[in-house]
């Protein structure tokens, strides 16, 4: 594969940034400065929701192979991506963990 320009990775990071937005903090709770996203509101059916949300991590991951990410940082997101269905699995804090970890914006 051959390496991508500046303005393909630029384009790429701008996507990566708006899905980020959608999925981690598009949804401002009234009275807060806290941000939820489709992803946790997706999260609160159990089980299915988390693997949906794995699913859709996985995009930000596709992008950053395109992109030509390292190894390393692959591995990273990998980590953060784990981390976020593992505990959005936990009965009842796993929602809330799920909103605060924010997996696609760590990613991203």
């Amino acid at each position: 594969m051959a390496n991508p320009s500046k303005a393909q990775q630029e384009a790429a990071l701008a996507r990566l940034e708006k899905f980020s937005r959608f999925t981690d903090s598009s949804i401002g709770i009234p009275f807060t400065r806290f941000q939820i996203g489709a992803e946790a509101i997706i999260g609160l059916v159990p089980i299915v929701g988390d693997a949906a949300g794995l699913v859709l991590g996985s995009y930000v991951l596709v992008e950053a192979q395109r992109a030509g990410a390292s190894k390393g940082v692959k591995l990273r997101m990998l980590r953060n991506m784990g981390i976020d269905f593992v505990g959005g699995l936990l009965p009842v804090v796993g929602d809330a963990f799920d909103a605060i970890y924010k997996a696609n914006t760590r990613n991203t």
